[in-house]
């Protein structure tokens, strides 16, 4: 990100071929899905859309982070819902696969229009006037489009043209997704070497934070509104892992801030340990409902 080479080019095709492999695992049943889970659906897009950058605001008022370039990160971040690591996570953790890639689905579409919004209130919350330019919302919602929306657009396309190709091309592009995950991230880290430890102490408790209350808020929510376990999961999944690639490609090529960048780096790091202590978790609580299960069985034998 030290380069307009690497902000301008890199890392929004990075996120264009992430996208385009979100979209070779969509169908159109995907967006039409949201109907047959009404309650799932309409609670994982209000954490989303709605919760998410309502709980990032005020833990950044909580913390009294003192570096408001950072504080802002932390809203881009909370303004970016779930993205393709979401449905993956959701999947391991034994959730409901395909209510997370509903959610995905219809949350990105929302996201383009959302996300200028309240990154505009944002930087005008935290940074006095002079030291931010606003984002141009149409001409934003487009970019985001392009970058984001098409690549889907794409992905489907080819899904529904040449199914089978489009599953052999799954785990490849996934691979690769991954890959680039964690070289955006490494980048974001890098140009900021210098202020990174100091940035880490700074952001890092209120990372960890709206990582540990979202999934939280995420999963007892959906157990107070009845829904069962793997959509409990999904929805915990879907509510505190957030897009860090859409989070870190915004600060740093639309807001071109790379400081602004640090905090969805960091949230990325940290929301990928909590991911393996959710998988860890789920896992190990169904080998203990199956082995119950087997139990059950011998004893009624």
């Amino acid at each position: 990100m030290e380069t307009n080479y690497l902000t301008d080019l890199m890392l929004p095709l990075a996120l264009g071929i992430i996208m385009l492999g979100m979209g070779l695992s969509l169908a159109p049943i995907d967006f039409k899905r949201v109907v047959y889970y009404p309650r799932a659906a309409a609670l994982g897009f209000i954490n989303q859309i709605i919760v998410l950058p309502l709980v990032g605001f005020l833990l950044v008022l909580i913390f009294g982070l003192e570096n408001l370039y950072l504080a802002v990160g932390i809203m881009v971040l909370a303004a970016c819902p779930g993205g393709p690591t979401s449905n993956l996570i959701s999947h391991i953790s034994k959730g409901d696969t395909a209510l997370s890639i509903s959610l995905t689905a219809i949350s990105s579409m929302v996201a383009v229009i959302t996300i200028p919004l309240i990154i505009n209130f944002s930087l005008a919350h935290f940074l006095q006037q002079g030291e931010y330019v606003p984002l141009p919302v149409l001409d934003t919602i487009l970019r985001l489009t392009l970058i984001t929306l098409i690549p889907v657009a794409i992905g489907m396309y080819i899904r529904a043209k040449a199914k089978n190709f489009a599953k052999k091309m799954d785990k490849p592009v996934k691979i690769v997704s991954g890959i680039l995950l964690f070289l955006i991230i490494f980048a974001a880290i890098n140009t900021n070497r210098d202020i990174f430890v100091s940035s880490f102490r700074d952001v890092g408790p209120v990372a960890l934070a709206l990582n540990a209350v979202m999934l939280s808020i995420g999963f007892f929510t959906a157990r107070f509104f009845k829904l069962n376990l793997a959509q409990s999961v999904t929805i915990s999944v879907e509510s505190g892992i957030q897009n860090g690639t859409l989070g870190i490609m915004i600060a740093s090529t639309l807001l071109a801030n790379d400081v602004m960048a640090i905090s969805p780096a960091i949230y990325s790091l940290i929301m990928f340990m909590t991911a393996g202590v959710i998988i860890a978790w789920m896992n190990v609580g169904y080998a203990r409902m199956r082995l119950l299960a087997i139990q059950q069985q011998r004893a009624q034998k």
